[in-house]
């Protein structure tokens, strides 16, 4: 049987966690409404509208609202509570039953929205993690998260380059790199080419039509690499909610307009805002010298290597993408690719710091 009426949970969520989803979880089970309110403030580099996101996917049963809160907190000081209550009520004017928390403060707020104050697992015992922590040590804090929390973490790496350049060699010889890490790092996911299997198909489906066709009979219509450049989106929003803290990507929509040039000519820019909508962090561009050409029956291009390297880098240059020209024999590649992953990594996750708080 349910406790209370409209009960309320209240934080940053900044961002959400296990410990988090477990408060929410208890309160909607002694409620019969619950409201959870999201709130951020303006320096903070999660949006507001991301956590509401997160939490609305991780609680669809509940009402998930969010506000600006820009005042720091001083719990010994009433007119801080009073601004920041204004700011809550505002939000959640409904009369509210139950407030739960797991913090020191519960039962002031609770009082001050004349509500019944529930603590949920204060000392964190069920869930040993803290937005502090999460936001010191992601991929320390991993299994902690939820999908599209991950999705949004995870480093992204590109692996790009013209036709029988490695490229596929490149990003499955760095999977299996970071995989033998172990932990978290062996869930590591790479996301593979889209196009490539859209082509396999194109040219499945001639063949079942006319036997004896090849690569060559096959034609492409700027039409089709919207739904290409979409596709690999697609797939690599899933990867990245169910990998470890990087994903690897053997090409992606950024690539694809590139490719576009290669077989349409000109620009598409329903491809360029595809390519725009993902945030990923670094490309490794493979260079077609010292790489021998091999027709795999989906490639007729040998002469158009150097030219599509030189709009990669071009491209990815006016763009200002973080790229790493990869070079060499397979060995050296993978070492330069490594040393450049790495580094990506080394440089952890930058979280602004929350407002202070005086407890």
């Amino acid at each position: 049987m349910k406790r209370h009426g409209h009960g309320l949970v209240l934080g940053k969520f900044y961002p959400p966690h296990a410990g988090h989803h477990h408060l929410v979880r208890t309160a909607r089970d002694r409620c019969e409404t619950l409201t959870v309110l999201v709130c951020a403030a303006s320096v903070e580099s999660v949006p507001l509208a991301d956590r509401v996101a997160w939490m609305r996917e991780a609680h669809p049963d509940v009402r998930v609202v969010g506000a600006v809160d820009d005042i720091p907190m001083d719990l010994h000081d009433a007119a801080v509570w009073d601004a920041h209550m204004e700011v809550f009520t505002t939000a959640v004017p409904e009369r509210v039953d139950a407030v739960f928390t797991s913090e020191s403060y519960g039962e002031e707020l609770a009082r001050r929205f004349g509500a019944q104050s529930v603590l949920v697992d204060p000392g964190r015992t069920l869930f040993p993690v803290s937005g502090t922590a999460v936001r010191a040590d992601p991929a320390g804090c991993w299994d902690y998260l939820e999908p599209p929390v991950r999705a949004a973490l995870a480093r992204r790496v590109v692996v790009l380059g013209a036709e029988s350049t490695g490229t596929t060699t490149l990003a499955r010889a760095l999977t299996e790199h970071y995989r033998r890490r172990g932990g978290v790092w062996a869930r590591t996911l790479c996301v593979d080419e889209y196009g490539r299997e859209f082509s396999e198909r194109k040219l499945a489906d001639l063949r079942s039509r006319w036997p004896g066709a090849q690569w060559e009979d096959v034609s492409f219509t700027t039409d089709d690499f919207p739904l290409i450049a979409e596709t690999q989106n697609a797939r690599e929003e899933a990867a990245a909610r169910a990998g470890s803290p990087l994903l690897l990507c053997d090409t992606d929509s950024f690539a694809t307009t590139v490719w576009h040039e290669r077989y349409i000519g000109g620009r598409n820019p329903l491809v360029e805002r595809t390519a725009d909508r993902l945030t990923h962090h670094l490309w490794l561009l493979t260079d077609h010298e010292g790489v021998a050409f091999e027709d795999d029956g989906l490639r007729d291009g040998e002469e158009l290597r150097p030219w599509m390297t030189d709009r990669f880098r071009a491209e990815l240059t006016r763009t200002g993408r973080r790229f790493v020209e990869i070079t060499g024999s397979h060995r050296e590649r993978l070492d330069a690719a490594v040393a450049a992953v790495d580094a990506l990594l080394a440089t952890g996750w930058h979280f602004t710091a929350p407002l202070p708080e005086k407890r």
